[in-house]
């Protein structure tokens, strides 16, 4: 069976979803209409809405005594007949039903289904860098992303890379690594420490000359074309060559050397030789403190722009304080912020902060005045989960015209919802899944562009754009009084779940321009705020 639309079988079928008599043929045919058809998905969902809506109250349109409800703010002719005032009554519920539907972004999908079938090849993380270089070809691995099994080849630098299994290896470019799975990697030539806790006891190195099993312990390697190095820094470690078929263990203190068909000679540990893998820690340090303060030279200059109506660095003088103050050269215009809830936790480096988003009641409140025919929000989250169907990250009050909501879907997708000048009139410009599962705990940068001049609305993750949108709502364009992390949902029902949509997670660092901020402008924020420097690729030059 398939269904058109518009037609009497759409009809039909929707009204027997309605009733709960759809067949599995009709509902299959309405399925499949609905995932290619956004004109009749809108449709489906309003007459869905407004169904439900008129069954939750046999009483709407009577009272007990049989007499007509007047609409509030409106006076019928007093010779109105039954029928026409019920029908008012009908369009003016449709209407709010209609504008209702701004914030219904799909309530039935019936691609999304939430996240059921994603999963996760991943062994490892990368989870410190420091100079990172890596050789071309293959992609550059995520600092703080996951690690699939695959080869990582690093040119020059330092870097740390965390195992599932909790194992943990440092590694110094030049460096030619394997990762095989959470317990076992191969190595055809570096320099790298290995530091395995109990519970990864038993993790496996294997190099060219020598197979080497952790029994819970610090230990180095260096792998060369001629020879392999086996240092032994706390515990003790098992390892075979293929020069001696019997396994030879390994103490504190102790080392071996394998260079050819010779069995392995012991030698003293030479802990000296592997001085600079000791200090990614500390080097790590450094490029942090050295991030932060970059960040706060940029946030100076940025703070005289003109049109940054809103900059929250979130860096308080004191963290019992409620406000949230605004550090751009407007803030005269535009008052701090109030927090209601909300803690503060560590941000994008130790030595700074962030604002956490846990309960239901948290929020930020604040009030924008002024209209704009552009307008660009950023900031920087890191999204601990997409709790619900639409987690808010900044919000007008209610649907009033010209206003803005931003969001983020509980599938990954960035969205957009401009209100238009009146009932039903909005548009919501939604991406394709933007936000995966494996960025979540990690610092992302976010940023929307709406651009009532040039008619587009552009999506941006971690600097770079992820879709562009038609813009078909016309400025000007109002925030006033709006929320951070939550919307208060002004004007509906309270007790609707689908109303609540509060983020969870932290922010840092929130910029709201009343212009449009070109792609490059866009990637210079995401650049300035790094919490470190982004692993980059070896010049082809």
């Amino acid at each position: 069976m398939g269904l058109k639309f518009p037609s009497s079988e759409f009809d039909h079928a929707v009204a027997a979803v309605c009733h709960g008599t759809a067949t599995e043929e009709q509902s299959r045919a309405l399925n499949e209409l609905l995932r290619g058809q956004p004109a009749a998905r809108d449709e489906y969902i309003l007459r869905l809405e407004l169904h439900s809506w008129l069954a939750s109250d046999p009483d709407l349109f009577a009272r007990e005594t049989g007499e007509p409800i007047p609409l509030p703010g409106s006076a019928l002719p007093p010779q109105a007949p039954p029928w026409f005032q019920r029908t008012r009554q009908i369009l003016a519920l449709a209407a709010c039903v209609a504008l209702l539907l701004t914030a219904a972004w799909w309530v039935y999908r019936p691609e999304s289904g939430g996240r059921k079938g994603d999963t996760s090849k991943a062994v490892a993380m990368l989870n410190r860098v420091a100079d990172a270089v890596w050789q071309a070809p293959g992609e550059v691995p995520r600092l703080g992303g996951p690690l699939e099994p695959g080869w990582l080849r690093l040119k020059s630098g330092l870097a740390q890379i965390v195992f599932y299994s909790g194992a943990r290896l440092v590694i110094e470019g030049p460096v030619e690594l394997q990762l095989v799975s959470p317990g076992e990697v191969v190595c055809l030539g570096g320099r790298l420490i290995a530091e395995v806790p109990p519970p990864a006891r038993g993790f496996r190195l294997r190099t060219p000359r020598l197979n080497v099993t952790d029994l819970g312990t610090v230990f180095g390697v260096e792998v060369s074309a001629r020879e392999t190095e086996l240092h032994v820094f706390k515990g003790r470690v098992e390892f075979q060559s293929p020069a001696a078929a019997a396994h030879q263990s390994l103490l504190e203190g102790q080392g071996a050397i394998a260079d050819g068909a010779a069995p392995p000679r012991l030698v003293p540990a030479g802990r000296s030789r592997f001085a600079s893998l000791f200090d990614l820690q500390s080097k790590s340090s450094e490029a942090e403190v050295l991030r932060h303060e970059q960040w706060r030279a940029a946030g100076t200059r940025l703070d005289q722009d003109p049109t940054l109506l809103i900059h929250f660095e979130f860096e308080p003088l004191d963290t019992s304080d409620w406000s949230l103050p605004n550090a751009s050269k407007l803030r005269n215009a535009t008052p701090d912020a109030t927090i209601v809830g909300c803690q503060w936790t560590e941000g994008r480096w130790p030595d700074k902060r962030a604002l956490e988003f846990r309960n239901v009641s948290d929020r930020v409140r604040l009030e924008v005045p002024g209209d704009y025919n552009a307008l660009t929000l950023a900031v920087w989250l890191r999204v601990q989960g997409l709790d619900r169907e639409i987690n808010s990250l900044f919000m007008s009050d209610g649907f009033e015209d010209g206003t803005i909501h931003w969001s983020l879907r509980n599938d990954g997708v960035l969205g957009l919802t401009a209100i238009g000048d009146g009932p039903g009139r909005y548009q919501i410009c939604a991406s394709p899944p933007a936000l995966g599962l494996d960025q979540l705990g990690l610092w992302v940068h976010l940023a929307a562009v709406v651009d009532g001049d040039s008619k587009r609305v552009v999506h941006y993750l971690n600097g770079l754009p992820v879709s562009e949108h038609p813009l078909r709502i016309a400025p000007p364009f109002h925030i006033g009084v709006a929320e951070l992390g939550n919307w208060n949902a002004r004007g509906f029902p309270k007790n609707d779940p689908f109303m609540i949509r509060n983020f969870s997670g932290a922010m840092d660092d929130f910029c709201l321009f009343s212009r449009a901020l070109s792609g490059d402008e866009i990637h210079r924020l995401y650049s300035a705020g790094k919490p470190q420097p982004e692993p980059t690729r070896q010049s082809r030059n």
